[in-house]
């Protein structure tokens, strides 16, 4: 309602004033699209100049929910395009545009992100990369629905995860360089650092002053929540710097860790992984052997080397988030984290998973026994193979092949290194879990606007082209839909309960206020 002089305005004025706004977003819209045809053309993306400039009216624009640190859209071509067939001339194809979002120049490299997409489209793994500009990219489109919290959970579609995953880690070598900088949590959380430092304890100082002022909605929540990682800054940086000392005695020698990391996406919550739709019956991907191919992980923005520890505490800690959930989106709900059963599932079917370009006598993963972290251990394959060809008779005879104890002993045997692998990757899981939500909990600081808290300006990314102008005004305002300091309050609680399970700190060492805060799991 339209107010003046403390009276409200006549019909005439709030019908003139709704009016004002729609043709106001009408023409933010339109130029909008214009702005993305222009950028189609200067890319050269194939199909796409022979749509005519300044013809935004004639394509449409569809805004995608679940991503929270980019705005994504779905670009498609008018129709009298799609529909015309002359010259044999296929239609410009959909694409997907992506639009950084303003908080993540501190947190993305961006040069690093485009080197691994083109790493990524060499192997064919993901959508294709399209096209870049200074703060956005053209991506293929894919025909496919995202998953949900729910699908995830499911025991077929989690095997599913996990075989994708283990032909993420085998398919794409990690450079020397990103082996020898070891873990990027690490990495991240050290170039974090200092920009998470002056957010967080501007915060801090505010909290213990105890003059928030009043809640005037949901960018106050954190006045009514207490200090944003449980304790102040000081004290949270002290437990991660433990930690990660913890980790090290624990592994021994750092040349173990660096051994066993593999290329990790770090982000598999349901919102990055698709579900391509099969175009008809014959296709592969409906066949029993090539239905987890199906499934495909978008958003590589903080792939990096990582331990499968690391990997799969990220994928399983996302099982206790839903996204979409209207009361509290950006909470951890520990009790939906996978219990130990489904957590021996997921990391089974990774394990004896065969990527299928695999070498056939190549080992299974280089798994780290914990129990021994002093020797970098070398798993044999489950399925040994002969190789080369040989000229014994024994080749010949079934019975001089048959193993000592028979084959049943030799499955047996099999089963049960399978069985140590699993056990061994879920204690690595749990140990790496703090290193998890320590990661989080920074991002969450960092992605936060906080009002009263001038931050530095981030410098503008480079590249070829301006980002599209005229973002329309729905898009105002969305990165404050999801509450990031109450994503990364939430997730220092997990930090602590997890820091409290493994011994690190004493429960009645905590403030009073944020023990019975605590979110824990006891597997």
């Amino acid at each position: 309602m339209s107010y003046s002089g403390g009276r409200s305005g006549s019909l005439e004025d709030q019908s003139c004033s709704v009016n004002e706004k729609a043709e106001k977003e009408r023409i933010a819209w339109i130029t909008f699209k214009n702005e993305i045809i222009r950028l189609a053309h200067t890319l050269r993306l194939k199909g796409w100049r022979r749509v005519a400039l300044d013809s935004g009216e004639s394509i449409s624009v569809e805004r995608l929910s679940g991503a929270l640190t980019n705005a994504v859209y779905v670009v498609c071509p008018p129709d009298d395009l799609r529909e015309k067939t002359e010259q044999n001339k296929k239609p410009p194809a959909k694409l997907l545009l992506r639009i950084y979002g303003p908080q993540v120049d501190n947190i993305i490299d961006r040069e690093n992100e485009l080197s691994v997409l083109q790493r990524l489209a060499r192997k064919k793994i993901g959508p294709r990369l399209l096209g870049t500009f200074s703060n956005g990219r053209f991506e293929q489109y894919l025909n496919a629905t995202t998953l949900t919290a729910a699908n995830i959970r499911e025991p077929q579609t989690s095997k599913q995860i996990a075989k994708r995953m283990r032909e993420l880690h085998e398919g794409m070598e990690l450079l020397d360089e990103e082996r020898e900088a070891g873990p990027a949590v690490w990495k991240n959380w050290d170039s974090w650092l200092a920009t998470v430092e002056r957010a967080i304890s501007f915060l801090d100082k505010k909290m213990l002053s105890g003059n928030l002022g009043p809640v005037r909605g949901p960018m106050d929540a954190w006045k009514e929540r207490g200090l944003v990682c449980g304790v102040e800054w000081a004290k949270f940086k002290g437990m991660v710097d433990k930690y990660r000392r913890y980790l090290d005695d624990r592994y021994g020698n750092p040349k173990i860790i660096r051994d066993h990391l593999v290329f990790a996406h770090n982000d598999t919550q349901y919102g990055n992984i698709l579900r391509v739709r099969p175009d008809d019956t014959t296709s592969p991907l409906v066949q029993p052997n090539y239905e987890h191919k199906q499934l495909v992980v978008i958003d590589f923005e903080y792939a990096a080397a990582n331990m499968r520890g690391f990997e799969f505490a990220n994928h399983f800690t996302e099982w206790g988030y839903n996204y979409h959930n209207e009361r509290d989106p950006h909470a951890f709900n520990p009790s939906m984290y996978p219990k130990p059963d489904e957590q021996r599932r997921f990391i089974k079917a990774y394990v004896e998973h065969r990527p299928e370009y695999a070498h056939p006598a190549a080992s299974t993963p280089n798994l780290t026994p914990l129990s021994t972290p002093q020797i970098a251990p070398t798993t044999p394959s489950l399925n040994p193979t002969t190789s080369g060809p040989s000229s014994s008779i024994v080749e010949f005879m079934l019975d001089a092949r048959v193993p000592p104890g028979g084959w049943r002993e030799e499955e047996k045997r099999g089963e049960d290194q399978v069985d140590q692998q699993v056990t061994e990757l879920m204690e690595e899981t749990r140990l790496w879990r703090i290193a998890n939500s320590a990661q989080w909990v920074a991002w969450g600081i960092l992605q936060a606007k906080i009002p009263g808290y001038d931050a530095e300006a981030a410098g503008d990314a480079e590249g070829a082209q301006p980002a599209p102008a005229g973002v329309p005004e729905e898009d105002e305002g969305d990165a404050e839909a999801f509450d990031y300091l109450g994503y990364a309050h939430s997730r220092a609680m997990f930090f602590w309960g997890d820091c409290v399970k493994m011994g690190l700190i004493g429960k009645d060492e905590l403030p009073e206020e944020i023990r019975g805060k605590l979110k824990m799991v006891d597997y």
